[in-house]
């Protein structure tokens, strides 16, 4: 198995649970320092609506400012056709993102779908995507357990990863969407389910407490992830997975993890700076994160 880690850095999972309106110059600056400090795939921003995620309502305004290059991957979330059709109108989003859950309870809290729904809907996007010659990335929601009570097992687990293959998806992230993951249920589920998709790039969406963050990397890259989302600081959650949010994997671990286990990383510089500019959004603006 290679040992190429591609990892994806998510500023727009990050700054979504913050309480105050971050200035679309400033989301902007400090998604060209990410740039520049040599990130390659980004999920920068969602095309959701204003009301569900005030945080996001900039996000076409902010790719314009940043005008990425070519050659850096923007991931742009979207949970129905308007969205889609808003990032591919931008004409700087690579990726289009399709959040899936195994659980009904948190589809319709994330985005007002029932199962039925969201399957109709992703076939709309995947469609789109395809039209428009973008990727399509999907997230599959309560990957590692369910918090509302309802039924999870690894068959359901390979059930959304069936549907989303058959739906063309070739890229999917497994999520760890509450935090709530031992590192054994991740080795579990995501060699269960590498095994059953050797054709598609499994990657892996983990929510931790900082003290938890380096056992979960490490179960994850020994049941054979080689792509992970993280966030510089751990900031982020998803506001809608429960009442308190649990942060991102902090990418500054993630690195540190992955280079202790002999990883080839892509060349990244987090400096202090890019650092510090992290710690002063969220000092400003509000984490909420656990």
């Amino acid at each position: 198995m290679s040992e190429q880690v591609k990892i994806v850095e998510c500023p727009r999972d990050a700054w979504q649970g913050l309480r105050a309106q971050i200035p679309s110059e400033l989301k902007a600056s400090y998604l060209r320092r990410l740039i520049a400090a040599g990130f390659t795939h980004i999920d920068a921003v969602s095309f959701v609506s204003p009301i569900a995620v005030p945080q996001m309502a900039d996000a076409e305004q902010v790719l314009a400012l940043v005008a990425p290059p070519a050659e850096v991957e923007i991931i742009g979330v979207v949970v129905n056709r308007k969205g889609a059709e808003r990032a591919i109108g931008t004409g700087l989003v690579q990726t289009l993102g399709f959040p899936y859950s195994i659980s009904p309870v948190f589809l319709k809290r994330n985005q007002h779908q029932t199962p039925k729904e969201a399957r109709e809907i992703l076939e709309t996007v995947a469609t789109l995507a395809h039209q428009a010659g973008l990727g399509l990335v999907a997230y599959v929601s309560m990957a590692f357990g369910n918090p509302y009570g309802e039924s999870w097992g690894l068959d359901q687990v390979a059930q959304a990863c069936d549907l989303l293959a058959a739906s063309g998806v070739r890229q999917i992230s497994l999520a760890d969407t509450a935090g709530s993951a031992t590192p054994a249920q991740i080795s579990e589920v995501f060699a269960a389910t590498l095994a059953a998709h050797r054709d598609i790039e499994l990657g892996i969406h983990l929510h931790a407490r900082p003290d938890e963050s380096a056992a979960k990397i490490r179960a994850a890259y020994a049941a054979g992830c080689r792509r992970f989302d993280a966030a510089i600081g751990g900031l982020g959650g998803c506001p809608f997975a429960q009442d308190t949010l649990v942060g991102n994997i902090p990418t500054e671990t993630l690195v540190s993890v992955l280079g202790s286990l002999g990883a080839q990383l892509p060349m990244l510089e987090l400096s202090a700076a890019l650092l510090q500019a992290n710690e002063e959004i969220a000092r400003r603006f509000g984490a909420t994160v656990d």
